[in-house]
């Protein structure tokens, strides 16, 4: 929202003492990121807008007096970078989780809902997220697909991404994925950069393990941010070759603790806090960007720079005008807090007014309308467990290893278990089928390999949230199981299932876009729990494996991944055969 001359009118007014503010925070310590002090002051707002901070201002008029009892008031928090669509709910119910636990702001890459419905998806999302007391701002997603070698919903060139860049709330070109490409100097994504910098757009920024020339050539291109350091001499690197350092903690990806000790002062505005990917089980029981504030606090990360990377830096590197600081003709979105360390909210305000208190919101949020956009995505070919037998060949096999906690995957060659002239799974070497379907209707493919680490000794777990692509992935160690849990996420409209023995065990149906429901948070939560009990059951010993399965077809992030087009040796950016040479 534009600021209104009248607006502006006001609180000068009432910084000069002309006319009463709309409601003055007496008392109050207040975490100042320009200083990084904490200091003991009066906060004075006049309406969306801060007005005046300072101890002159005690008896200042307000049509509201709060005293704060020495208190702390910090900005509210801003997450640079996060995907909506992976709390698996709508931006309202997002909204009315993390809003009470100080979270005002976030920049979202839509990048899963433009992969499965393009711009429709995206302008989708963008209107769901309208009118709620959370400012969602959104980067273009860059890779729509993320490579040429997977089948997605949608196709975004580079009309399409001027086109949304053109939305007030669009703030930058989200996250090059494709570092092979970029560092190939291929003229399609360079465009994407110089777009986004001609129209004053951040460029941000993607580049998993990358150090030395590779990340030199990378960022050589103008590429802003990066989100994907998992070590400190990582880290570093990117930070001594001028990027701005996101440092990461989402449910599988959890890096804080490695990064901590660059979340100094002495790095200025050159560092910032996000989530990327959280879970509603994380959501609910740690936090969002409030969860990462404390941690880092935990850590010995000095208080106020930690509130700072969650809120000013994140501000600054997008250009978020009069956001991220409570100060002077800034808008006043501000937490109060019991407690700093803890981060223990009291009350959210938000464009000046109180929006949470003790947990709870104190404003209604509006209802969510589902279009026909991101209505019925799951579309598959006739399917038989006959489709999936892979056949015998000669020689070791390539096996995707999941990592627990990480993004990243490893290539390991080993001795396949043959029966009958095919490949199969082998519980009794933790070896399992994964399987990606394409989900879209249009061509049908399969690709189909093998995953270890899993622990699964029977049936299947199967799921329509397949980063980036979204096609349905599969992990099964019987192939008429993973086609009955195929069949019933078509049913549903996407989500995901576990099955045993032709029975579905537990279901989460996420029919928008086969990514998200407008179920309450809680529901969903109470649904994966519920899914994870049957994983484990089944015989999974790896956390949070539904969130790992997801993953495990993302072919930008190293090494081994499997899309509907086959294996995919990210390193060399190409399909690979399963039987290595």
């Amino acid at each position: 929202m534009a600021i209104e001359l009248s607006e502006l009118r006001r609180a000068v007014d009432a910084a000069m003492g002309r006319r009463p503010g709309s409601l003055l925070l007496k008392n109050a310590r207040l975490v100042n990121v320009f200083s990084l002090s904490l200091q003991h002051t009066h906060i004075l707002l006049a309406g969306r807008l801060v007005a005046a901070v300072g101890l002159e201002y005690a008896q200042a008029e307000a049509e509201q007096v709060i005293d704060l009892e020495g208190r702390w008031v910090a900005p509210g928090l801003i997450d640079g970078h996060v995907h909506l669509e992976s709390s698996l709910v709508s931006p309202a119910e997002y909204a009315r989780v993390v809003v009470p636990k100080g979270v005002t702001g976030v920049v979202t890459d839509p990048h899963e809902i433009g992969n499965v419905a393009g711009v429709a998806g995206i302008e989708w999302l963008m209107e769901a997220s309208e009118g709620l007391p959370l400012e969602v701002w959104v980067t273009v997603p860059s890779s729509v697909p993320s490579t040429p070698l997977e089948t997605s919903g949608a196709r975004l060139g580079l009309a399409e991404i001027e086109r949304l860049l053109a939305h007030p709330r669009v703030v930058g070109v989200a996250e090059l994925m494709s570092f092979p490409a970029i560092l190939a100097a291929e003229d399609g994504e360079l465009e994407k950069v110089i777009l986004a910098e001609r129209l004053r757009k951040s460029p941000e920024g993607h580049a998993p393990t990358l150090t030395g020339p590779a990340l030199q050539g990378y960022l050589a291109t103008g590429i802003a941010s990066d989100h994907e350091s998992t070590t400190l001499e990582e880290g570093r690197a990117k930070l001594e070759a001028g990027c701005f350092l996101m440092v990461r903690e989402g449910s599988t990806t959890r890096n804080l603790a490695a990064l901590a000790p660059l979340l100094r002062p002495e790095h200025a505005d050159r560092v910032g806090l996000v989530t990327d990917d959280r879970l509603p089980s994380d959501l609910l029981r740690e936090g969002g960007l409030d969860f990462l504030v404390r941690k880092a606090i935990a850590l010995g990360v000095d208080p106020a720079y930690a509130v700072r990377a969650g809120s000013w830096n994140v501000a600054r590197h997008f250009r978020l005008a009069r956001r991220g600081a409570v100060a002077p003709g800034f808008q006043a979105d501000l937490v109060v807090l019991d407690d700093l360390p803890s981060f223990s909210v009291a009350q959210v305000y938000q464009r000046g007014r109180l929006v949470a208190e003790r947990g709870r919101m104190c404003v209604e949020l509006p209802k969510t309308r589902v279009s026909p956009a991101v209505s019925s995505t799951v579309r598959l070919p006739a399917l038989q467990p006959s489709d999936l037998r892979i056949p015998a060949g000669v020689g070791k096999v390539r096996v995707v290893r999941a990592i627990a906690h990480q993004v990243l995957t490893a290539e390991e060659h080993t001795e396949p278990t043959i029966r009958g002239g095919e490949v199969v799974a082998d519980p009794s070497r933790d070896l399992a089928k994964l399987v990606c379907l394409e989900r879209y209707g249009k061509n049908g493919q399969i690709g189909k390999g093998l995953v270890t680490a899993f622990g699964l000794q029977k049936g299947a777990l199967a799921c329509t949230v397949g980063h980036d692509h979204h096609n349905l992935m599969a992990v099964g160690v019987s192939d008429a199981d993973i086609v009955t849990a195929a069949r019933r996420l078509e049913a549903l409209g996407g989500g995901m299932v576990a099955v045993a023995e032709g029975q579905v065990l537990a279901e989460l149906a996420l029919p928008i876009a086969g990514l998200m429901t407008d179920e309450p948070l809680e529901a969903v939560d109470a649904k994966l729990q519920a899914l994870e009990a049957a994983a484990k059951a089944l015989g999974v010993n790896l956390p949070d494996p539904y969130m790992v399965l997801s993953f495990l077809g993302l072919a930008v992030i190293p090494e081994l991944r499997l899309t509907d087009f086959g294996l995919v040796d990210v390193r060399q950016g190409a399909v690979v055969g399963l039987f290595v040479e």
